[in-house]
């Protein structure tokens, strides 16, 4: 995951816990729904990120270094 990708997940996490933080505050439950929503789709973004990422790094034995 390059910090480009990683940046823009961040910035969707934390606009999605402000407007959900909104919601909470004035109780405005589409406000609050829509945050979430929000954090839960930048959360799924991150691990599909991260598995992908992982996933290139299949051919390592863990016996890097050995002889």
């Amino acid at each position: 995951m390059s910090i480009w990708e990683r940046a823009k997940v961040k910035v969707q996490e934390l606009l999605g816990r402000a407007e959900q933080v909104y919601g909470e505050s004035h109780g405005d439950a589409a406000a609050q729904v829509a945050g979430e929503a929000h954090v839960m789709e930048a959360e799924a973004e991150e691990e599909e990120a991260e598995r992908r990422h992982n996933h290139k790094r299949t051919d390592d034995d863990g016996l890097a270094g050995t002889h």
